[in-house]
């Protein structure tokens, strides 16, 4: 029992961090944030189950966490006001091709960032975009001037 009460201590702190580090941090990961990745995942482990290697062990810690998982999506598909917190919404960053400066340094972006961004999409500048969107998922959307 001790596991599974580690295993949902564990993943309401990753949620929590999950939210702090911020959107776009999450969607461009570099290879140093790999590294840090599998580090953390090793130090959460050790956190979980401590001494205990058993297959039991692994399986309730796995089983907590998927649960958990499973629980705040359906919290989320069930209940559409709880979506705000447990997934963010969508925050408009470029308007009539103007950056939103505001918006860009709460988010930790710069437009040079955002104008790339539009450059992968096959957008030349920021002036001939009507709206950029950052995703819940971290991801730009572009949408250009008619």
């Amino acid at each position: 029992m001790d596991i599974v009460f580690r295993g949902a201590a564990i993943f309401f702190f990753l949620f929590l961090l999950t939210r702090v580090m911020g959107r776009r941090e999450l969607s461009s990961l570099e290879p140093f944030d790999l590294i840090l990745l599998i580090i953390l995942g090793d130090v959460v482990q050790q956190g979980l189950t401590q001494d205990d290697y058993s297959v039991t062990g692994a399986l309730i810690a796995i089983g907590t966490i998927a649960g958990l998982q499973v629980l705040t999506s359906y919290v989320g598909f069930r209940l559409p006001w709880t979506r705000r917190v447990l997934d963010g919404q969508p925050i408009v960053i470029v308007q009539k091709g103007k950056p939103i400066e505001e918006t860009l340094h709460r988010e930790r972006l710069t437009v040079d960032e955002v104008a790339a961004e539009a450059r992968v999409q096959q957008i030349e500048s920021l002036e001939k975009v009507q709206w950029a969107v950052l995703e819940t998922s971290g991801k730009i959307s572009f949408i250009p001037k008619q």
